[in-house]
């Protein structure tokens, strides 16, 4: 009977625990559901909800919930728990990094493009990077890809393609021209250098294409990559300096021939299979193929205003520290925007100029940053505003009807990116709208 008794009091005793823990459990669940579901409330009142690139989605009926997606991002309140299971919150603050999508352990998480209700256009690129048109290739982010560490593998698995199917050796014709230097198209240079290709990188920008723009300390890659004639790189956590510093030392180390500030205008095949490349600049080159490892934003979408072409006018900010005592408007309401605004505001005098009556789509930190600054009265931001001309020395804007000259030194425009879609058709490459299209590595 004693034993009996005693047992009871075991059992009992290890059913209160089970209780306890559950009850714990479940209150905590119930708390990160609600605190969830107030940051999914406060996303989609803001825009931010739902995706507009590269983004995680989640199979509900594969999550268990472990959260290690959500401590791998690096990023805030992209990913939260919502009754046991993962859910998207800020899904257009995502950056694309994938450190969900390797974090999980039951691998419940894939990567997207386009959602359901928003198509996004991309090329057809074949498993070996191929177009529909023979010799022109893909890689990167114009494909859909924008991991760093994955665009990197594809512009030289997409050289180790053309090696495979390379053309006859024609006397003042090239094996390849790449268009773009950022990741994919780095890579692909060291890795045509590497297999003795002739070849040429032509980039409308600088050195690090897309990766140039990003805000100075912007995380841009979390896991090792493997560059062709340089070795395996293990950096983690890589700001945009140290991610530029390290492509110049490599296509220095390598003399890899690199045409900056030129932009490819036109792609056209010719008849003995060969293709001929022109340039803004006037020049042309005859190549057997063509890789084209060039962003989605394509070129910097213009305002088409009077004196948009006078120097003292950029698309994009570079080196910021080196501006001081200048009378400067800034044109957008998008993050790089406020952050081009906020990095010049300090030893200038800025003017934000937005179309919209409010900033939306904005990661927290810049909405938080934006809104002190306008709340100090630090920054000069003009809602519902046009920028209507700009003259060597004044600019002006239109707002509420009204037209106000200012003093002006220079201009930043961030109007976002003409994506290179009549490119790639004048190039008889054919484009598909895609919804919800699952991203995969090619191997």
């Amino acid at each position: 009977m004693e034993v009996l008794i005693e047992q009871i009091l075991i059992y009992g005793t290890l059913a209160l625990l089970c209780a306890v823990v559950v009850y714990f459990y479940l209150r905590n669940d119930k708390a990160k559901t609600a605190k969830t579901r107030q940051k999914v409330s406060v996303a989609k009142a803001e825009g931010l909800f739902e995706p507009v690139s590269l983004h995680p989605y989640i199979d509900l009926n594969t999550c268990i919930g472990s959260a290690a997606c959500i401590t791998a991002c690096p990023e805030k309140d992209i990913l939260g728990l919502n009754e046991g299971k993962v859910t998207v919150i800020n899904a257009s603050n995502c950056v694309g990094h994938g450190a969900c999508f390797h974090a999980c352990p039951v691998e419940a998480i894939s990567l997207r493009i386009g959602t359901e209700s928003r198509g996004v256009d991309l090329p057809h690129v074949n498993k070996n990077f191929e177009t529909n048109i023979q010799g022109i290739y893909i890689a990167g982010e114009l494909g859909g890809m924008g991991l760093i560490k994955n665009s990197v593998e594809q512009g030289q698995q997409a050289i180790e393609n053309i090696i495979k199917r390379k053309k006859r050796n024609i006397e003042n014709v090239l094996d390849v021209v790449i268009v773009g230097a950022g990741p994919a198209g780095i890579s692909a240079s060291l890795a045509a250098k590497k297999h003795g290709l002739k070849s040429i990188t032509i980039e409308q920008n600088s050195l690090g294409g897309t990766v140039y723009t990003f805000p100075r300390t912007k995380v841009v890659m979390t896991s090792p990559m493997d560059l062709p004639l340089f070795g395996k790189i293990k950096l983690t956590d890589t700001t945009k300096d140290e991610l530029l510093s390290l492509w110049t030392k490599v296509t220095s180390e390598n003399d890899l021939k690199i045409k900056e500030h030129t932009k490819v205008n036109d792609i056209k095949p010719l008849l003995n299979g060969t293709f001929k490349l022109v340039t803004n600049t006037g020049d042309e080159y005859i190549t057997n193929n063509v890789l084209l490892a060039i962003g989605r934003r394509g070129s910097p979408r213009k305002l088409n205003v009077v004196g948009e072409d006078l120097q003292k006018v950029a698309y994009r900010l570079l080196e910021p520290e080196r501006i001081s005592n200048k009378k400067v408007v800034v044109v957008g309401g998008g993050d790089s925007a406020i952050e081009s605004a906020l990095l010049l505001n300090d030893k200038n005098s800025v003017i934000l100029s937005y179309r919209s009556d409010k900033f939306s789509r904005l990661k927290p930190k810049n909405k938080a940053n934006v809104e002190q600054a306008i709340a100090s009265k630090s920054l000069q931001v003009m809602f519902n505003s046009d920028l209507v001309s700009i003259s060597e020395k004044t600019i002006l804007i239109k707002a509420d009807e009204d037209i106000r000259e200012f003093e002006n030194d220079l201009v930043y425009i961030f109007a976002g990116g003409e994506l290179p879609t009549q490119f790639l058709k004048n190039a008889g490459v054919e484009i598909t709208k895609r919804f919800g299209h699952v991203m995969k590595k090619h191997n």
